[in-house]
């Protein structure tokens, strides 16, 4: 049986175990916490969650979870046409590089009760404005930010894109997602799926 190791705060978590739940597949979830212990850098070398054990082998990058889960297991959210599918792994990178990779290094203070710079908050900043001009130039949200069927880069959103605002909101009184009505309206009905439903029921458990 496939194993995934990662904790509910974890927005990566979050999307593996949505695209293994919309493939329908069984799976145990181990519930692991970032480590740089030794047992759990066998596993994760890196020692970040979350990690995928498939017979034997592990999986570490959820964009390479994702891709496995779509390729192998069924139920693949990426459309048919090559293309298509390329503008989808595309959202995902804008999402990933220009949102949460902007967010992240004030997660430390705003999630977690740490300390960060101010230099660190004003370029957070700046790359987080250029990152959500971005976004909004690509996505398209016919709903969904691919077009008409939800798609991996949906989940990504769904998961990523609130921890930035969050980040947004304390630190730059700037509540993006307030002011992005396409966007609440895809992660409303994205909410109405039966793989989302159950994660959030973890979340909050």
């Amino acid at each position: 049986m496939i194993k995934l190791y990662g904790f509910p705060v974890s927005n990566y978590y979050n999307i593996a175990k949505a695209a293994l739940l919309e493939a329908g597949v069984e799976f145990e979830d181990v519930r692991t916490v970032p480590s740089q212990k030794d047992d759990y850098l066998a596993i994760s070398p890196m020692g970040k969650v979350p990690a995928m054990e498939v017979d034997g082998a592990v999986l570490t990058e959820t964009s390479v979870m994702v891709d496995y889960v779509a390729e192998h297991l069924g139920g693949s959210l990426y459309p048919a046409d090559p293309v298509a599918r390329a503008q989808v792994r595309e959202l995902m990178r804008y999402v990933d590089l220009y949102i949460d990779l902007a967010a992240r290094p004030c997660f430390g203070e705003a999630l977690f009760g740490g300390t960060v710079a101010e230099a660190i908050k004003e370029k957070s900043k700046a790359d987080l404005e250029r990152g959500v001009a971005a976004l909004k130039r690509r996505a398209r949200f016919e709903p969904y930010m691919a077009g008409s069927e939800p798609s991996y880069a949906d989940f990504v959103a769904y998961f990523s894109i609130p921890l930035a605002n969050a980040v947004a909101t304390r630190f730059f009184d700037w509540n993006f997602m307030a002011d992005w009505p396409e966007l609440a309206a895809m992660m409303a009905k994205l909410g109405e799926r039966e793989s989302v439903a159950t994660i959030e029921a973890s979340r909050q458990g």
